[in-house]
């Protein structure tokens, strides 16, 4: 009798799974209407439009149409670029200066591929941004289908999560958990692949399908079968009442105790030094409230990444060229979304005197490197931000060393007039870079976003200017991508559209993106670009030439990029050593011309100086 019970139940558990792999009890459970207009599309665009997203960045592609199209009826702003990376990139600024998760939708394949760098550096910055594409149906992956390849493996590696739609009742909610696990813990991307056959109307899916009612043969009628299982199975539940709402982000805090123990070492420090990476810019705390924070504290501050700028242009606390002094001379060190990676010497900058307080919210860039150059007096696994504005509840009443900031400012301000002299100085052609970058810097509105995507230039201008206000800086990260520039630009002109938008080009990155101002001209977004050209890879050059004697593969031309920006539409202005005595006022042409609704690149002939002399590029 049990024998025949449990050959009943195997017999049973074989026909549900049978009738679940075949769509039957779907096909019970839920009604299809053959005649609905309806379309996974639409269920896409009212998921994205719950989360608040004002824009998507696309090329436009057959696989993701049905998504733009209702994306736009939703009220979503769509915008289209000439290169899909700079729909990620576009995506990564407005997640950065918005707060909220940006968007890309790309087609299959090659549009996908094609976006894989920005993708990559999104992590790296912990940008959270949702990248859409489209895909090959289902029931055609691995048959050669038109740009059919293994998508999913190429994301997993550079994404916090990915996930592919397989029947169209899944979308609500696998986007819901994709957007989540976006902006939970460490920001970073996250992909969703959407197959054709989950975006189209029934009847258009059916056709394509190629059932035929009329079946005669056995193996005729089998198949049609088959593929009427598995239209209603991909379209069943698809249309019901869905719930949109988008969940919570899980964001790590630090405890009583942590901040009680980081509390009891600042009260006592003489010398400390607070280290803002761009993690602290992130949300939920409200950028006010960790300025008022670290103002409050009095402690010296050194700002990197997208943090540049949040104390404004002439903070008393904000220090800019004597970091290395201070973190030699420090007894106490607060790393506030700063890792010690390249850009901290992996940690060898610190010293070993110091009591340091690493906060961070990813545990694996908490304590990097910790095993080698430097070791953590307190490592608490929180977010950045709001921990310094507790860390400055507990510590009402306390206010950094005078004496401290007095001495850093001294030596801070022999660097600015060592800069301004320097600046002065002749090159043997074209116009000294400093002298161009350090008018800028003079003219630029408080309501300015700078844009960094170069090697020298860039890094001379990072040295020499000085970002207005929190979030008027953007740069890469620590992936040090070139050609961020024209995508980020985008972004930020559209999440701010009253900021005078300024990509700083070297002349090397400036031809990644260029074309991208046909997009600001075609979407009316105008920009303000300045090309350092140099006629090289220099920042490459600086090394090369001195360890192997050679150019080779560093020397470019001294291109006339203005006429290059006319004829996407912008205006182009040449800026050389015949107007050296004017820069000034080309600048401010270029900003009347900006005024007008016109995006103005100007084309900077610059020569070499000896600033940043030793600057390793790798």
């Amino acid at each position: 009798m049990c024998l025949i019970t449990a050959f009943t139940l195997i017999i049973l558990g074989v026909l549900l799974y049978t009738a679940f792999k075949l769509g039957i009890i779907n096909r019970i459970l839920y009604k299809v209407d053959q005649n609905t207009t309806q379309h996974g599309g639409e269920l896409v665009a009212k998921t994205l439009k719950a989360h608040n997203v004002d824009f998507i960045f696309t090329l436009s592609g057959g696989h993701i149409s049905p998504i733009l199209c209702a994306s736009e009826n939703e009220g979503i702003r769509i915008v289209d670029v000439r290169h899909e990376v700079n729909a990620v990139f576009a995506a990564d600024a407005v997640a950065r200066l918005s707060g909220k998760i940006g968007v890309a939708a790309v087609t299959a394949g090659p549009g996908l591929t094609n976006t894989i760098t920005a993708v990559k550096n999104a992590q790296m910055a912990e940008s959270p941004i949702l990248l859409i594409g489209g895909a090959a149906a289902n029931l055609l992956k691995g048959r050669g289908a038109l740009q059919d390849i293994d998508q999913m493996s190429l994301f997993k590696s550079i994404c916090k999560h990915t996930a592919s739609i397989r029947y169209i009742r899944d979308i609500p909610g696998t986007l819901k958990k994709a957007m989540h696990i976006a902006q939970s813990g460490t920001p970073g991307p996250v992909f969703v692949e959407f197959p054709i056959d989950s975006l189209y109307p029934f009847h258009l899916v059916k056709r394509e399908i190629g059932i035929k009612d009329d079946s005669k043969s056995l193996v005729q009628k089998l198949i049609s079968l088959y593929l009427n299982n598995y239209l209603y199975s991909l379209f069943a539940g698809a249309f019901v009442e869905h719930d949109f709402n988008p969940l919570k982000p899980l964001i790590p805090q630090a405890n009583t105790n942590e901040i009680q123990m980081a509390a009891e070492l600042l009260s006592k420090a003489r010398k400390p030094v607070i280290l803002i990476g761009s993690q602290a810019t992130l949300p939920p705390t409200p950028a006010g409230d960790l300025i008022e924070s670290l103002q409050q504290l009095n402690v010296p501050c050194f700002l990197g990444g997208m943090a540049r700028g949040m104390l404004g242009r002439n903070s008393p606390i904000q220090f800019r060229h004597c970091r290395k002094d201070a973190l030699k001379e420090a007894d106490v060190v607060i790393l506030a979304g700063t890792v010690c990676d390249f850009r901290l010497g992996y940690g060898k900058v610190l010293s070993r005197k110091s009591k340091i307080i690493s906060v961070n919210r990813d545990k694996k860039q908490l304590t990097k490197n910790s095993d080698i150059y430097w070791k953590p007096t307190l490592a608490i696994q929180a977010d950045p931000s709001s921990f310094v504005v507790e860390l400055a509840k507990a510590l009402k009443g306390f206010s950094g060393s005078q004496d401290w900031i007095e001495q850093l400012r001294a030596k801070d301000d022999a660097k600015e007039d060592a800069n301004r002299k320097k600046a002065l100085e002749s090159t043997e052609i074209h116009l000294n870079p400093m002298k161009v970058l350090q008018t800028l810097d003079k003219i630029l509105p408080d309501n300015a976003i700078l844009v960094a995507d170069g090697g020298d230039f860039v890094a001379t201008a990072a040295y020499l200017m000085r970002p207005p206000a929190f979030g008027s800086w953007l740069d890469p990260g620590a992936f040090g991508t070139l050609g961020v520039g024209g995508g980020f630009a985008l972004g930020a002109k559209l999440v701010r559209p009253e900021s005078e938008v300024w990509i700083i080009y070297g002349d090397g990155s400036c031809g990644y993106s260029i074309a991208e101002i046909d997009t600001f001209t075609r979407h009316e977004l105008p920009i303000l670009s300045i090309v350092g050209n140099d006629a090289g890879w220099t920042q490459i050059a600086r090394d090369q030439v001195v360890f192997f004697g050679s150019t080779v593969a560093c020397e470019l031309a001294f291109t006339d990029y203005d006429k290059v920006a006319e004829g996407f539409g912008g205006k182009g202005i040449r800026l050389d050593r015949s107007n050296d005595e004017n820069i000034e006022e080309i600048l401010q042409k270029a900003r009347e011309e900006y005024a007008k609704g016109k995006s103005v690149l100007i084309n900077c002939l610059i020569g070499k100086t000896n600033f940043r002399e030793g600057s390793i590029s790798v």
